[in-house]
This record gives structure tokens, sequence and C-alpha cells, in this order.
């Protein structure tokens, strides 16, 4: 008879951001961050690390209030499009809207990474890593790229990534989350403070 894999077998170990700057009230948006997760939980993904709370200054500077960052493992069996497409829907249901790109975020989920997959392609990816900063501002990709071809520049993302998966090395730059953020200026780190939980 043939071997059936076990659900833990298939799945796939995610790496997800969450962010949140709707209310100058940073306790609101932990708040927030923690609902979302507890949430997360209750939809067929299962949470097997989550990081430490994190305020952060807003990027681009200037764009609204600071954040509240955190990030999340989570196992799926579903493909990386259909975690996005989760992703969205929770991001809905906590009443994100999109004026803009860089409008203030009840709610931001960035699937940062889905295992060691690489999407659309090595080239496409390395294209959008070697963007300059004024270019990332103007324009978004209309297609799904892992690993999120900005991660190793975002303190914001790493600095909780270390918490739960300091060893991930990203398939292009051969580095963990760890040495990448070791790469991040000091002014960068410093932004970055732990925050109370909820």
């Amino acid at each position: 008879m043939p071997q059936v894999k076990s659900s833990q077998e298939t799945c796939t170990k995610v790496l997800v951001s969450l962010g949140s700057n709707a209310t100058s009230a940073l306790a609101d948006s932990a708040k927030l961050l923690s609902d979302a997760i507890g949430h997360i939980a209750t939809q067929g993904f299962r949470i097997t690390k989550s990081s430490g709370y994190y305020s952060t200054p807003c990027f681009p500077a200037g764009a609204g209030p600071d954040f509240v960052n955190a990030a999340i493992e989570i196992e799926s069996d579903k493909p990386p499009h259909a975690v996005l497409e989760f992703l969205h829907e929770v991001e809905a249901h906590f009443g994100r809207e999109r004026p803009s790109r860089w409008a203030p975020r009840s709610l931001d989920l960035d699937l940062i990474a889905y295992g060691d997959t690489v999407l659309p392609s090595k080239a496409k990816l390395k294209e959008w890593m070697a963007l300059p900063l004024e270019v990332q501002k103007r324009d978004a990709p209309d297609e799904l790229i892992l690993p999120h071809p900005r991660m190793h520049e975002r303190s914001f993302v790493l600095i909780p990534l270390i918490d739960i998966a300091p060893d991930w090395e990203h398939p292009i730059l051969a580095k963990t989350v760890r040495e990448l953020a070791d790469q991040l200026s000091g002014a960068d780190k410093m932004g970055v403070q732990p925050f109370p939980p909820p």
C-alpha cells in the first residue's frame, strides 16, 4: 500500500510579519496584533512561534504614526498564493483599507517567506531586490514575490524575526536572519524597541 504522508510532513514553515499604525495609541495597535494572531490560529493555521512586540518608526518617514510590529511562524499545507490571499482576508476582517500605498494601516500582514521557495523566479526576485528606494516608494509588484524583496533591508521585519527564525537562510543572499540584521546600521536597529505585549 502507498504511504500516506502526515499533515506535519506536508506542511511548510511560513514567516509572516505583522504591523499596525492605524492609531497613535501604540497599546491599541499591540492589542490589534494580538487579536489578529488569535484569529489566524482559529482559521486552520498552526502558529508554531510568535515574536515579541516592537515599536518601530513609520516607513517611509513621515507617512503616519509609528508602528507596532511582530512576526509569527505558521505551518501550512496551502500553496503560497492561497496563504497570501488568506492574509489579505485577515487584514480586511480587521478593517484594513487601502486608499493609498503608504496610508496608515489597521493591520498589515506581509508574507515574508514560504520555506525556501523563490517566486516567481530568481531573476525577478533579484530585480525587485535591486530597486532604488525612490522606485520602491512608487512601484509595487503585481505578482507574489518570495522571499519578500525588501525584508533584508528592514529592521522592523528582521528584529522580530530574530525571535522566531534567527537561522532561516535567505535563498539568494545566503545569509541567516541574524546575519542580515547584523548588517543593518546601528540607527536602524535603535529605532526598533521592545514594546510590552497587550
